[in-house]
């Protein structure tokens, strides 16, 4: 049996799916970029019925991303395989993915078939799906939950009318890995033609066992795995793609396969989807959490730094993550700064660097060292996507025990200035409060999280916020020293990716607005007078 697993990803798609996960479309497209040079086998870009905005988006990946194979989910029903097969016939590679539950509580509850009906559906769409696509994957959705007698069945009647994939999903995380192992294992001997076909495995986490499943059932014959970037996904989330890798390759002496991943560009990757949906990984997370490679109890720290391998399995560079830790300043060059951006997957156009260097100083020259972590942060905000419209003048914010806090903004757009006075329930309400009446557009605020970039007093402060408009959700992510001037640089992130998706670029105007009294539920912050003038910076274009 061949040593290779072939990675399919769908953190486009089944991730996306989760509450807080949504991407704009250009995000899409820069997250597959960075998946082909991860190095996935297959990129589930999405599911093009869905939405006219999912398939131009599924299509837009299909057309530009080469490499991996790209496909497109679809219910076993004609229309959604029509729309799936159209979506990604631009690709190099195309792959139609079409799925139908086969369990007795989803055949009598949700799809109120009977199981001859379901099985005479599953059959129908892979043929037609063959029709019209060169690869074809069958899903039996919840299949551990499923008789493998009629699971048998159904899969044997896929593969006779066309299906090159077939998957056993363990779609609500039921399984254990004993008995996950013995279905891989029952149906590759029980199933006709299943020898001749591509076994794949699609685990959920809702028992914290999607890992040990995945690696179960690629014990059992399994050669693909399906998965997302730090393991996002309906629920508890999907097996995390990075951990079955590392487990495959820092245990070839045990599970003897390989797959065609450069893990060099995990790290990088998963950075890049923090990035885009402003949701970190818990510090705990394994191989890309924070803590992962940290080490702060003395017998571990002395046992490290006598030999890595008393207490690292793999190398922090193995994952992409850089092992020395430049610590820059305001006589640091460019160099030293690129270099700590190429460490971490960040690839920025001359005229990008340029800017991303010059807010760099500005930062040196508020305190005396900026650590790598710091000037990440500071520049994973030149990953937003969309033109700057309105940029951050300057803000002044006054408050204190026993006073109502008021802040008053001045922000520009070209020639346009508009400064405004409000007044919140806290420095950071009334601070959204006021940009949100000079930009003339009030979104719902969903959520507003600050963190430290890195250890200390004088640390760089990350902000995240999440606007809601029309039923989109924006993310908008900013830092500086100033955890005030993150929050509005945040705020105006936000607000600009949701300008630049209306029509025209431009979004309704609450006219003639001067000041407002009552604001949005925000947070709360200690006593704080702070006053900033922010130089301006250039529009800029897309990052590749």
């Amino acid at each position: 049996m061949a040593d290779r697993v072939f990675i399919f990803d769908t953190t486009l798609r089944d991730g996306e799916q989760s509450p807080g996960f949504s991407m704009w479309p250009e995000e899409k497209l820069e997250m597959a970029r960075q998946l082909a040079r991860l190095g996935v086998d297959v990129i589930e870009a999405g599911f093009p019925i869905s939405s006219p905005g999912e398939f131009e988006g599924v299509r837009r990946i299909a057309a530009g991303v080469r490499g991996p194979i790209i496909c497109g989910l679809a219910r076993a029903n004609p229309k959604d395989v029509e729309a799936a097969a159209e979506a990604v016939r631009p690709a190099e590679r195309a792959r139609v993915h079409t799925f139908i539950a086969t369990s007795p509580i989803h055949m009598a509850r949700k799809l109120r078939m009977s199981p001859d009906e379901v099985l005479q559906t599953a059959q129908q769409a892979v043929a037609y799906a063959r029709r019209l696509a060169p690869e074809v994957e069958f899903s039996a959705e919840d299949a551990t939950r499923s008789d493998i007698d009629f699971l048998c069945r159904v899969f044997e009647a896929a593969i006779q009318a066309g299906a090159t994939i077939i998957n056993i999903p363990d779609t609500v995380g039921y399984a254990v890995p004993e008995e996950f192992g013995a279905l891989v294992r029952s149906l590759l001997e029980r199933v006709p033609g299943m020898d001749r076909i591509t076994v794949s495995v699609h685990c959920h986490n809702d028992l914290g066992l999607a890992t040990a499943n995945t690696l179960a059932g690629v014990r059992a014959g399994a050669r693909q795995v399906e998965g997302t970037v730090n393991g996002i996904g309906e629920r508890a989330g999907n097996v995390a793609l990075e951990e079955v890798i590392m487990a495959l390759g820092t245990r070839r002496d045990s599970i003897g396969l390989t797959t065609g991943v450069d893990t060099t560009q995990i790290y990088p990757t998963s950075r890049l989807l923090c990035a885009f949906t402003g949701i970190d990984v818990q510090p705990n997370k394994a191989i890309v959490g924070a803590n992962a490679f940290a080490h702060e109890a003395g017998i571990h720290q002395h046992g490290v730094l006598v030999d890595r391998r008393t207490y690292e399995i793999m190398t922090p560079a193995s994952i992409g993550l850089p092992t020395n830790r430049l610590v820059l300043g305001k006589h640091s060059g460019r160099h030293a700064f690129e270099k700590v951006l190429q460490d971490a997957g960040i690839r920025l156009g001359a005229d990008e660097l340029e800017r991303a260097f010059a807010r760099f100083k500005e930062v040196c020259d508020r305190k005396k060292t900026v650590l790598q972590e710091e000037v990440i942060a500071l520049v994973e905000e030149q990953f937003a996507l969309f033109p700057r419209t309105w940029e951050l003048g300057r803000f002044s914010v006054t408050t204190g025990t026993g006073r109502r806090p008021i802040a008053t903004v001045r922000v520009t757009k070209g020639e346009t200035e508009e400064e405004r006075t409000a007044s919140g329930d806290g420095p950071v309400n009334a601070l959204f409060d006021a940009i949100a009446s000079g930009v003339g557009v009030r979104p719902e605020l969903v959520d507003y999280s600050v963190r430290a970039a890195a250890g200390g007093a004088d640390a760089v402060g990350e902000a995240v916020v999440k606007l809601r408009w029309e039923g989109d959700l924006s993310v908008g992510r900013a830092s500086s020293t100033d955890v005030l001037e993150a929050s509005a640089r945040a705020y105006l992130s936000a607000v600009n990716k949701i300008l630049a998706r209306q029509p025209g670029g431009q979004s309704a105007v609450i006219a003639g607005e001067e000041e407002v009294a009552t604001a949005p539920a925000g947070p709360r912050d200690d006593s704080v007078t702070s006053s900033r003038s922010l130089p301006r910076a250039a529009p800029r274009g897309s990052s590749q």
